[in-house]
């Protein structure tokens, strides 16, 4: 019924294609955004036929043995139009299954879409891994999201940060400089969690070339200093924020509350969502309950992100 071809970089035009039109799929997939870390990961990418037409996608890699669809990415899954069915998604993972066996994997790792992130309802592929995988539940990360028209107060302390900011006249300012923030970001990181960003200043100013319509920079000012910043990824429901941090002024001085003012009632204030990303450790075994409070104190709440695994 299916047939199940490996990605090739001959297939660009046409993958791409199929991600324009996905009632699942984000910028993230475009292979111009999947490739920028080819070197860290072998692709193992695949595209479904069914009748001779492309059904789907799925973007993945692999390591040794095992299939992770897509451990590159915030998170991956099967790509879907809006043609396809419960029915075929069933069908298609018992196809796969059955293909991955003959090419000697031994297990499946599948971090399916969060659901905000869906134009058009697609949880089919966790009906079908429930019941023909048998797959079970690996890894739960807590993220933070607002329902943008639903305009939940602020908790008292964002609300002062932000009249302090205004104030003080800290200023914002929409699409700025990626390597003034990121030294911030470095700095901060380095500090609090002896860690760097997922991604280099390099790359990310390189992923900012190709796609300069979904990835934004914010930063807020003090008489013209940067005191803080928020990478913003830009896809069809939902604001994600990538990358925020301030200095020790930009903290007192509200810079953060500044900049969500911008973002939630000014530049995206139609949107659906707002996603803050998660706030867990150790893959999701600890929550750092501070830094999801503060998330939570902007309106946010709870949206899971899950890992499934499977064995073949």
């Amino acid at each position: 019924m299916f047939e199940i071809k490996r990605y090739t970089p001959a297939d660009k035009g046409i993958w791409d294609a199929y991600v324009t039109k996905a009632r699942n799929a984000t910028f993230l997939f475009f292979r111009d955004y999947m490739d920028y870390h080819a070197d860290r990961f072998h692709d193992y990418s695949l595209l479904f036929y069914k009748d001779g037409k492309l059904h789907s996608l799925l973007p993945a890699h692999k390591t040794g043995t095992t299939l992770y669809s897509h451990f590159g990415l915030t998170y991956g899954g099967l790509i879907m139009n809006i043609h396809v069915t419960i029915a075929d998604t069933c069908a298609l993972f018992e196809a796969l299954n059955d293909y991955l066996r003959k090419a000697g994997f031994q297990k499946v790792v599948y971090r399916p879409i969060p659901w905000i992130y869906h134009i058009h309802p697609s949880e089919e592929d966790l009906y079908a891994i429930f019941w023909k995988c048998h797959a079970h539940l690996s890894l739960r990360n807590i993220g933070t999201t607002i329902f943008l028209q639903q305009h939940l107060r602020w908790r008292k302390d964002h609300l002062r940060r932000l009249r302090l900011a205004k104030t003080m006249g800290v200023t914002v300012e929409r699409d700025c400089s990626l390597p003034d923030f990121w030294q911030i970001l470095e700095e901060n990181l380095t500090e609090r969690f002896q860690a760097k960003p997922v991604h280099s200043l390099e790359e990310m100013q390189l992923l900012k070339s190709r796609f300069p319509k979904n990835i934004l920079q914010y930063n807020a000012y003090k008489d013209g200093n940067i005191i803080g910043g928020l990478t913003v990824y830009v896809t069809p429901q939902v604001i994600h924020g990538q990358y925020s941090a301030t200095n020790p002024q930009g903290k007192e001085l509200g810079a953060m509350e500044a900049i969500y003012e911008k973002l939630i009632f000014e530049d995206y204030k139609d949107y659906p969502y707002l996603d803050f990303g998660s706030s867990t450790e150790d893959k999701g075994r600890v929550l750092n309950e501070g830094l999801i409070a503060h998330k939570e104190g902007y309106g946010g709440r709870g949206v899971v992100y899950d890992t499934y695994e499977w064995e073949l």
